[in-house]
This record gives structure tokens, C-alpha cells and sequence, in this order.
């Protein structure tokens, strides 16, 4: 029974319920359609590299070159939370120049084993490059100042993926806002439907003349 009540103040009061979402939707509505991303996302770059200790660094081995393979596992686990240091923030600035503002740029990185993954974000694809580079000149040039153990020689680095900018997708909140929004609006609509059946005290149907403990006697039809 109450949601055939629930149908019928639909029925009823639709045009309510339509008014917010008319209104958003002649902002929503061109954002949702339009082939263009609703707003830009930026770019994204990364690249993968090893890493190992210089030859002359090693220790001496008789033919187990396992410890090899860890020392560069190691090294790799060390540059990993290098990168997202402030440091390395720092050698950076030092490299692009104080034209680009690094306060934008997002770094990221990860590693497997002996790979490193560094993957950065940032508004422009130019400067975006060029801080690509920067990353790489300072990973390959600059660590034996932040590892004392690397002695005076840089650890050995190697670019595995050279970086490639691309766009990178807005956010979900931005590409699906239009969405969103029209659901808030509808249910906005809902809520002054509601509202607005719940302070009518016109008596429209036999079951609201009942509830009010009156008798119907006859009907007039709507149609005669």
C-alpha cells in the first residue's frame, strides 16, 4: 500500500522533482557529451632501471656471483626511497633551474628485486621531460653523495625504459562530476516532492477521505 502512495505522489509531483535537475542539467549536460576530457589531468612519465655497485666496490668472490645480485637488489631498495626524498627534490631544482616550480611535480616510486620503477606527474609535458631527464642524470650521477657505503664511485645505473610523457586521464571525480551531479539533483527533487505532499492537506483520492475517518458515499468519475 505505501508504495502505491509513493507512485502516486510520483505521478503527481514529477515536475518538482524535475526542476533541480533541469537547472544542473544545462551545466552538466555539455560536459558529459563532449569528446574532450571534462578537465586535463596532466601528464605522466616513468622508467625502470638497475642499479649495482662499480666493480671496483665489490668484494672479493671465488665465482658466486649470488652476492652480486643482492648488493644490486639492495642498491636499488636504497634509490628507491631516494627518489622520494626531499633531497633528490632538491637535485632536481638544481638541474631544470628555479623556471620550473617542482612544488607541482608528483614522484612516485617502486621496485621488484633489482628493478626500480620511478614514475612522475606534472601539468606541463615540456617541463615534464626535462624533469625526466633531470631524474635520471641525478640516479646515475649524484647517489654516492646520499650512500657513503658507494665509496667516491656513483653506483652503476642503467635506464631500462627510456621515459615517455604522456596525458595522463583526468580524475574519476572530474570525469564522472556531470553524473554525479544530476543524481544529487534528482534526489534533491525527490526530497521537495516529498516535502511538498507532505504539507498538501487537499484530499484527492477515497483512501485520503478514509484516513481522515470520513465515509465516501458516492464518487463523481473523472471522465462523465
Amino acid at each position: 500500500m505505501e508504495l502505491k502512495l509513493v507512485i502516486r505522489m510520483l505521478l503527481r509531483r514529477w515536475w518538482l522533482m524535475l526542476i533541480p535537475a533541469a537547472i544542473v542539467a544545462i551545466f552538466a549536460v555539455p560536459n558529459l557529451i563532449r569528446n574532450e576530457q571534462v578537465a586535463s589531468g596532466g601528464f605522466t612519465t616513468g622508467f625502470r632501471y638497475s642499479a649495482a655497485q662499480g666493480q671496483s666496490n665489490l668484494p672479493n668472490r671465488d665465482g658466486d656471483y649470488q652476492d652480486v645480485w643482492l648488493a644490486s637488489e639492495f642498491v636499488v631498495n636504497a634509490f628507491t626511497d631516494w627518489v622520494r626524498s626531499s633531497t633528490f627534490r632538491a637535485e632536481l631544482q638544481v638541474i631544470v633551474g628555479s623556471d620550473i616550480d617542482l612544488s607541482l611535480l608528483g614522484i612516485a616510486a617502486d621496485n621488484s628485486r633489482s628493478i626500480g620503477l620511478v614514475i612522475m606527474s606534472y601539468p606541463d609535458a615540456d617541463e615534464l621531460a626535462q624533469i625526466a631527464d633531470a631524474a635520471i642524470e641525478v640516479l646515475q650521477t649524484r647517489n654516492q653523495d646520499y650512500f657513503p657505503h658507494l665509496g667516491d664511485t656513483p653506483a652503476e645505473v642503467t635506464i631500462i625504459d627510456a621515459p615517455i610523457v604522456e596525458a595522463a586521464p583526468p580524475p574519476l571525480t572530474n570525469r564522472f562530476a556531470p553524473v554525479i551531479q544530476l543524481a544529487v539533483a534528482l534526489f534533491i527533487g525527490f526530497c521537495i516532492a516529498l516535502l511538498a505532499e507532505y504539507f498538501d492537506q487537499t484530499l484527492r483520492t477515497e483512501d485520503e477521505v478514509e484516513a481522515q475517518g470520513l465515509q465516501v458515499l458516492a464518487s463523481i468519475p473523472k471522465h462523465c
